[in-house]
């Protein structure tokens, strides 16, 4: 175009190259960098999530997002989930401090246990507790108990006490099912995972699986 003086029509034509080519003007790094922080933000607090439950983590904090960019930035932030092995963990460094409760409704615990019947059958048991008042809120026990279970309870808690900010979950597949995701982000309560293979960050809740409980049968009724 300069050398000879032709159009740029002309130039990309005889050049066999798109007019959009030449005319593009690269756009600042601005939401990348935006869109990376956040990134590593979720994948530190969601640790079992891969690409895609992160895509729609952001879509829902940041508008639509196509799903190819987000992919692109974590695949170069290095946030890929290892290949399941035995007894593999993630290790993370950052550590997220646990604000107080200073009442009721503030934050709940959950957590799984396991137990075995008298003729060998394997049951299971889900705890909850308010970490403030320090009150059980439910026990549920059954053969299995999965997402969909898990939110049937939790449904019930909200409509007999309320329902709280912050749930401390470890990252088991039921509470990290896409059933439980739904559920939190409509009614507005944040899951909060404690670290892979550190059970001190969930600490209240391991203490007081760890005490048990003692049942006292009614009257007339022998053990």
């Amino acid at each position: 175009m300069q050398t000879v003086g032709v159009s740029q029509r002309q130039a990309c034509s005889l050049l066999g190259i798109w007019r959009g080519t030449c005319r593009y003007q690269a756009k600042g790094d601005g939401e990348n960098d935006l869109i990376r922080q956040r990134l590593r933000d979720l994948a530190v607090a969601r640790p079992r999530f891969g690409s895609p439950r992160l895509v729609v983590l952001l879509r829902r904090e940041l508008g639509v997002i196509n799903h190819k960019r987000v992919e692109r930035l974590y695949a170069e932030e290095g946030l890929q989930l290892p290949k399941r092995r035995k007894k593999l963990r993630r290790s993370f460094s950052r550590v997220i401090p646990e604000e107080t409760p200073t009442g009721p409704l503030q934050r709940w615990s959950m957590d799984f246990m396991s137990d075995e019947l008298f003729d060998g059958r394997r049951i299971r048991l889900i705890r909850i507790v308010d970490n403030f008042t320090r009150e059980s809120l439910a026990i549920e026990v059954e053969a299995r108990l999965g997402g969909t279970r898990v939110v049937e309870v939790l449904n019930r808690l909200n409509q007999e006490r309320g329902r709280p900010k912050t749930i401390r979950v470890d990252n088991g597949p039921e509470f990290t099912s896409k059933r439980l995701d739904q559920r939190a982000y409509l009614n507005g309560v944040e899951l909060d995972f404690s670290r892979p293979a550190k059970p001190t960050d969930n600490a209240f809740i391991e203490a007081f699986n760890g005490r048990g409980f003692q049942w006292t049968p009614p009257s007339g009724m022998s053990e």
